[in-house]
C-alpha cells in the first residue's frame, strides 16, 4: 500500500480526552475515531490490526475443535426471561421495543440464544461434545465508558459455548479452551496469566480470567516469577488428549488478583513473588446446567434417560485486545506492534521522493517485497525524512526499510527493527533476505 493513497489521519498532539496510553496512541495513529461515547469507528490501520487479531483467535478456536457460526446482535427478551437473567442483568443491557411492540435487546452475550439453537437441534448424547463460537459485536451500556476501546460500550468479542452430556466432558471442554487461550495470547506476543475469578452475572462455579501484565493495567496482580519465563508455544498441544495434567501443571504456578491474594497464605517466597498491574483479555466459565435446565436443553443420555446438558462459555475481547497489546508494547515514540498483529510487516521509507534513483530503488524493493508475500506500507509522500520517521515510529510497524540518496549511491539500504531500535546498513538483497525470513 502506498502511503500517498492510504487513509491515515494522524494527530500530532496528545488528545485531551485520552487518559491512557493505548487510547492516546490509537487516536494519534489514526486507528480509531469516536462516533459517540464508548463507540468507535475503526479506520483502515486499526481495522487491519483488528482483523489480524481476530484471525489468530479464529485459528486457535478451530484448532481446539470449536465450530464457527454467527448469531445476530439483536435478541428476543423472551429468551432472557426464560433463563431468568432479563431483569437481573441491569441497565448495562440495551432494551429495545420494535414496531410490533415486541421486546428485544442488543445482546451483551449469547448464552440464551445459543442454548435455544442447541435445544432445537440436538437430542442425543451421540451428537456431543459440541462447542460453537462466533466473533460478533456486542453492546453493554457502561455507565462510564472510558479508556477508548478498553472499556467501550460496543466491542468485538469472540464467545464460545460448549455442550456436554456430563460434568467430566464439560471439564474436558473447559481445559481445551484454557489451553487454547494461552496459545492465542502467546501468538500475539502477550504473556497471559490465568487467574481464578468470580463468575459474576454469567454464573457457574469454575472460572478463570486471563490477564496480561502492563504498567498501566487496571488491576493489581501477584504471580510467581516463574510465569515470566513460561513459553506457551514451546510445546505442541494435543487437544484430543486428556489436558487436565497440563492445566494443573500450569496452575501450580501461583497467580492471583489483589482481590484473591492473601499475603499470609501465599505459597511463594517474597523474593520470587512478582507484583504488577494487569489487564483482563479473556474469561472462561463452566456453569453446568444453569441455562440448560430452565431452558429445557436436554439430551437422551447413554442410559436412555433425558438429562440437561452441561455447559460452559468462553470469551475473548477481540477489540479490547488491541488496546491491551499497545499498553503492553509501546515506547515514547509510539506503538511497537508484535509481528503477528502488525497492520503492515514493513514500512518502506523513501527519504527523497522525486529523486529518480531513490524512486527506482524503492519501486523495485516494493515489488519484490510484495511478491514475497509481505504487507508493505510505502512512504512515497513528499514529507520530510523526519516526518516519515516519526510516522513509522508512531504506527509501530516491526521493520523500517530506509532508502536515501547516499545509500543508493553506495548500493546500501538501512534496515531498522522497531522493537529494539537496531539499525543496520546492508545491500538491498541482504535486507530482502532478512525480511522474507522474518
Amino acid at each position: 500500500m502506498r502511503l500517498s493513497r492510504f487513509f491515515l489521519p494522524l494527530i500530532k498532539e496528545n488528545p485531551s480526552e485520552a487518559q491512557i496510553v493505548s487510547h492516546r496512541l490509537m487516536l494519534r495513529a489514526g486507528m480509531v475515531r469516536q462516533a459517540s461515547a464508548g463507540i468507535y469507528s475503526w479506520l483502515p490501520l486499526g481495522h487491519r490490526v483488528l482483523r489480524k487479531v481476530e484471525q489468530i483467535v479464529r485459528e486457535e478456536q478451530d484448532r481446539a475443535g470449536a465450530i464457527e457460526m454467527l448469531m445476530p446482535t439483536i435478541q428476543s427478551a423472551d429468551l432472557w426471561r426464560a433463563s431468568g437473567r432479563y431483569e437481573d442483568y441491569g441497565k448495562e443491557m440495551l432494551r429495545i421495543v420494535d414496531r410490533h411492540e415486541r421486546e428485544m435487546l442488543y445482546g451483551p452475550t449469547n448464552e440464551e440464544l445459543v442454548t435455544e439453537i442447541f435445544r432445537n437441534a440436538v437430542k442425543s448424547y451421540k451428537d456431543l461434545p459440541l462447542n460453537l463460537y462466533h466473533i460478533q459485536w456486542k453492546f453493554r451500556d457502561e455507565v462510564r465508558p472510558r479508556f477508548g476501546v478498553m472499556r467501550g460500550r460496543e466491542f468485538l468479542m469472540k464467545d464460545a459455548y460448549s455442550f456436554d452430556v456430563d460434568a467430566k466432558g464439560a471439564r474436558a471442554a473447559y481445559n481445551r479452551m484454557f489451553m487454547a487461550y494461552l496459545r492465542t495470547f502467546a501468538r500475539m506476543g502477550l504473556k497471559a496469566i490465568p487467574m481464578r475469578a468470580d463468575t459474576g452475572p454469567i454464573g457457574g462455579d469454575l472460572s478463570h480470567e486471563f490477564i496480561i501484565l502492563a504498567e498501566t493495567g487496571e488491576s493489581e496482580v501477584y504471580c510467581d516469577a516463574a510465569w515470566l519465563e513460561t513459553d506457551m508455544l514451546k510445546a505442541d498441544i494435543d487437544f484430543a488428549a486428556d489436558l487436565q495434567p497440563a492445566v494443573e501443571a500450569i496452575l501450580a504456578n501461583y497467580a492471583a488478583t489483589s482481590e484473591m491474594h492473601d499475603a499470609a497464605k501465599c505459597p511463594v517466597p517474597p523474593e520470587r513473588l512478582h507484583k504488577a498491574r494487569g489487564i483482563e483479555v479473556g474469561h472462561i466459565f463452566y456453569f453446568g446446567t444453569k441455562y440448560s435446565k430452565p431452558m429445557g436443553a436436554n439430551v437422551v443420555g447413554p442410559d436412555g434417560a433425558l438429562v440437561p446438558v452441561e455447559m460452559g462459555s468462553y470469551g475473548i475481547g477481540v477489540s479490547r485486545l488491541l488496546g491491551a497489546i499497545i499498553e503492553a508494547s509501546h515506547d515514547d515514540a509510539g506503538i511497537v506492534w508484535p509481528d503477528a498483529v502488525a497492520p503492515f510487516d514493513v514500512g518502506l521509507v523513501n527519504l527523497r521522493s522525486g529523486d529518480a534513483k531513490c524512486d527506482e530503488a524503492c519501486e523495485a524493493l516494493y515489488a519484490r517485497l510484495q511478491a514475497a508475500g509481505k504487507d508493505v506500507l510505502y512512504a512515497d509522500t513528499a514529507e520530510s525524512a523526519g516526518a516519515k520517521f516519526a510516522t513509522m515510529d508512531l504506527i509501530g510497524l516491526p521493520w523500517q526499510l530506509v532508502v536515501g540518496p547516499r545509500g543508493v549511491a553506495a548500493g546500501k539500504v538501512e534496515l531498522k527493527r522497531r522493537k529494539t531500535g537496531e539499525r543496520v546498513e546492508m545491500s538491498a538483497d541482504e535486507a530482502l533476505n532478512r525480511l522474507t525470513a522474518a
